[in-house]
């Protein structure tokens, strides 16, 4: 949380400029933490679940007291041997983070299902890759999960898996929308019996039978051999395309098809679409491009100016999509390995509601794809932990409000006193959908305090703590229900005295974080919204009320140290892909934004302000400055910015590289310090997803561009002190971090 003690008043909350809010990861891995084999004891008031805050009478009378809503609550008979000494494991004050398991729904497992969509308007190569790929997938698959195949081109192909004498297939054609009871209709679900008359038609329990379930999902242990042997034949969409043109894709049609198959065969069920997409979707529902070539794809440009107009209706098509996977259970994976656009901003709005994961590389043979893809489906203790089917809710002490939660998930529009008027992000509600969610999904809670009494009567008020709960409800891996909850407290302060306790419970990384989804939020959605401004006047703000300074003397001006490094943090946010969209395009953006809006603190620290780590023969790796004064002849060094991580040798050791001295037994501290950064990189790379592009260059050389782009311009051509010798300036226009911190201390202490 940016605030670990709150502003005690409406007012005060506005004096901070930070929201109120906190970032939580349902799932992560807390070694620790019991799984109590029955169902949690919940508020009879409030729902909200007992827990260490909780205030509990051991006598006769055995009740606890809810620290939410202060109901008295009575225990029921199965606690009726709790005492001081023998407590159950809910109330120990360590475990404020439990995860429930009630035997009474292990009856619900359901099988994993994966329901592969294939773009093949692609050229030869990029196929070879791509089924390279996904035929080393498949042999690694669990035995019970069911897995279905669609290819799409020019037409929609449902590949009936369950008819295994001859490929059976069922084609759509991509220029036309499909809808529920056309796929029901032409797929014979009901060929042999009357279709029902009346309600909706989903899964067994509504009259399909198993049978005609299983010709298209089926289990990987039985049908294996008939995957394997339609993806060697897999070829390119047969369909000429003329010399101007571009391939006829329906990306949309062939997802609409695919949720519609999902949702009558395996509703509610963790069912997952994984589409590998290579190219931009030219026919049909959801293209973002004719099939001309002289016309471009959109640009950031088209979009500000409302000159793309696919756009607007391509985004109201996956909005649909979206509805209907989240109303299903059901999510939307992306594998888009493409030069050009392939239209993620587009269907950012259905991945991102229905937690699905994205992959953005170059090509289907990028070791960005191949190793995201291995990752998605290992089994060992580095699996990205895939649960399904979450419900998300939130409980909170009276006079907080929540605005929304920034993240992937989808509001399930469950109004209460604790909803706020203002919104923010999908907001309304205290009760969120997560179809798909892993160990690393993280969400940003943002609040509002809506104490609007004088501070006096805060200060005189008893109790000045607050409580906070989030409940999990969601699918295990192992195919479980399980309910995690977190119960937190935070405490409130006001009146004269309060910065200095807001300063101390303040989290500075945290903090860069919200300022970061926020920011990307807006941009997103605000019309004329001005990112530079709105950063730099939140910074001002933030300076003056508390940094420590004479009025009107800049040079009086010092930040505690628990600020001290937000204004850098903002400085390269500012700088940042996530602000900075000239250079990338609509497709890029989105997909930083989704992974930004999906990971932790740690990895979004290192998203807006890259890591930087030296290695050279004078000392061991130490991390260095942000900064061009960091590049050295003599040194290596290594950039983390998460999506890239860069090898950087120095002209000196570059040279030495060439000549060969590392592999001279002589030189063998040289041939160490060669490996070290390589060694250090690829660990990074084996425990991250998406999987990061590896960058390996050479002062001077073409590739030296992805670390020049990111370090702080402190030495720039215009500068007037001369180049250190061996060092590197930077050709830009762009203020050095020195000249920002700069105008920050004048203008914050006017």
């Amino acid at each position: 949380m940016p605030w670990n003690v709150l502003p005690g008043s409406k007012s005060e909350a506005a004096q901070c400029v930070i929201p109120v809010s906190a970032i939580y990861t349902p799932l992560k891995p807390f070694p620790n933490t019991p799984t109590l084999p029955y169902a949690p004891l919940r508020c009879r008031n409030c729902r909200s679940v007992l827990n260490p805050f909780s205030i509990v009478d051991f006598s006769s009378t055995k009740i606890w007291i809810c620290c939410f809503c202060l109901q008295r609550n009575h225990f029921p008979p199965s606690y009726q041997s709790i005492s001081e000494t023998n407590m159950p494991a809910e109330l120990f004050p360590q475990y404020t983070t439990i995860e429930y398991e009630s035997p009474s729904e292990k009856a619900s497992l359901t099988n994993p299902v994966f329901l592969f969509v294939i773009d093949t308007c692609v050229i030869e190569e990029e196929i070879g890759y791509l089924k390279s790929s996904l035929l080393q997938v498949v042999g690694t698959l669990p035995e019970n999960c069911l897995i279905g195949l669609i290819t799409f081109g020019t037409y929609v192909h449902v590949h009936e898996l369950g008819f295994g004498q001859i490929p059976k297939v069922y084609v759509f054609k991509g220029s036309k929308e499909v809808s529920k009871d056309q796929v029901l209709e032409q797929m014979g679900f009901f060929a042999n019996k009357l279709k029902p008359t009346t309600g909706v038609i989903a899964g067994v329990r509504d009259g399909l039978s198993q049978e005609s379930i299983s010709r298209f999902l089926l289990p990987a242990s039985e049908c294996e051999f008939t995957l394997n042997s339609i993806l060697e034949e897999l070829q390119r969409d047969p369909w000429p395309v003329p010399a101007d043109h571009r391939a006829a894709r329906c990306t949309g049609t062939a997802l609409s098809v695919a949720s519609h198959l999902l949702g009558i065969c395996v509703p509610g069920s963790g069912a997952r679409i994984m589409a590998f997409l290579g190219g931009p979707s030219t026919e049909g529902p959801g293209a973002i491009v004719s099939k001309i070539l002289s016309e471009p794809i959109r640009s950031h440009k088209d979009l500000d100016k409302d000159s793309a107009p696919l756009y607007h209706k391509a985004v109201k098509f996956y909005e649909g999509i979206s509805k209907q996977l989240v109303h299903q259970g059901h999510v939307l994976d992306v594998f888009a390995c493409a030069l050009e656009q392939v239209g993620l901003a587009e269907i950012k709005v259905a991945c991102e509601k229905t937690g699905g994961l994205v992959v953005l590389a170059e090509s289907f043979g990028h070791s960005v794809f191949k190793d995201s893809l291995k990752q998605v489906f290992q089994s060992d203790g580095n699996d990205l932990g895939l649960s399904s089917n979450g419900i998300f809710e939130i409980n909170c002490s009276k006079d907080i409000k929540v605005q929304g939660v920034i993240g992937p998930c989808a509001s399930l529009e469950k109004k209460g006193p604790l909803c706020s008027e203002v919104v923010v992000g999908q907001g309304n509600t205290t009760a969120w959908k997560m179809c798909g969610l892993d160990k690393t999904s993280t969400f940003c809670l943002i609040f509002e305090v809506a104490k609007k009494e004088s501070p006096d009567a805060i200060a005189q008020s008893a109790n000045p703590q607050f409580y906070f709960q989030f409940l999990t409800y969601y699918q295990h891996p192992s195919g479980q229900m399980r309910l995690r909850v977190t119960t937190l407290s935070r405490r409130w302060v006001a009146g004269p005295g309060s910065v200095q306790d807001l300063i101390a419970g303040f989290d500075q990384e945290a903090a860069a974080v919200v300022m970061a989804r926020q920011v990307s939020f807006k941009m997103e959605t605000e019309a004329d919204f001005d990112p530079i401004r709105w950063l730099d006047k939140s910074l001002i703000h933030i300076c003056s009320r508390f940094g420590d300074y004479q009025k009107d003397t800049p040079s009086s001006f010092t930040l505690s140290p628990r600020f001290s490094i937000f204004p850098q943090f903002i400085f390269h946010l500012r700088r940042s892909q996530f602000v900075q969209v000239f250079g990338n395009s609509p497709d890029e953006t989105a997909y930083f934004r989704m992974i930004l809006n999906r990971e932790n603190v740690a990895n979004s620290v290192v998203m807006i302000q890259p890591s930087l780590i030296s290695y050279s023969f004078h000392s061991g790796p130490e991390p260095v400055l942000l900064d061009v004064a960091a590049i050295a002849a003599d040194r290596i060094l290594l950039l983390d910015s998460y999506f890239t991580i860069v090898v950087f040798h120095g002209s000196t050791i570059a040279q030495w590289r060439k000549l060969g001295y590392h592999e001279q037994p002589e030189h063998q501290a040289f041939a160490e310090l060669l490996k070290s950064p390589r060694e250090d990189a690829e660990a990074i790379v084996r425990e991250r997803f998406p999987v990061p592009r590896l960058v390996i260059c050479d002062q001077y050389g073409s590739q030296a561009r992805f670390m020049l782009a990111k370090l702080n311009p402190s030495a720039t051509y215009n500068s007037d002190a001369p180049p250190i010798p061996g060092g590197d300036i930077i050709f830009t226009d762009d203020v050095s971090f020195e000249v920002f911190l700069d105008h920050l201390q004048r203008l914050a202490v006017h």
